[in-house]
């Protein structure tokens, strides 16, 4: 049975120190888990490939990841990833034919609303999706 539709839900795991191929990883599955315990791993897709981007963009440009939290109020689902550097992710020029480079395109095309906050020397960026169900 899924979660009710006025359901709040709240997780958060913490990474920092972990290797960041290690930390993805675990990221990912942690997402996944929640989401199933949710009842809404058919509808949380979107959100996986958003957390992601988001890990992935946080380990490779940001200096590792701290921690991967979500929140689930009502049905919008809100995912956000906390790393070590201050420097907004940016939103480029989208190039198909380019080899990576994707990740933050995916983010704004998939997500109802994206962004950053400032979170002690680092940033915390986040995304929030409408869950259909």
């Amino acid at each position: 049975m899924g979660a009710a539709p006025s359901a709040t839900h709240h997780r958060e795991l913490v990474l920092d120190g972990t290797a960041e191929s290690e930390a993805c990883g675990r990221g990912i599955s942690w997402a996944r888990q929640a989401l199933t315990d949710w009842g809404l791993i058919e509808y949380g897709l979107d959100a996986l490939l958003i957390t992601a981007e988001l890990l992935s963009n946080s380990a490779r440009h940001a200096g590792g990841i701290r921690s991967l939290g979500l929140s689930l109020e009502g049905d919008l689902l809100h995912i956000a990833v906390t790393d070590p550097s201050p420097d907004p992710p940016r939103l480029r020029e989208h190039r198909p034919d380019s080899i990576g480079g994707h990740g933050v395109f995916l983010i704004d095309r998939l997500a109802q609303h994206w962004g950053t906050r400032p979170n002690g020397g680092g940033k915390t960026v986040w995304a929030t999706l409408p869950i259909h169900r």
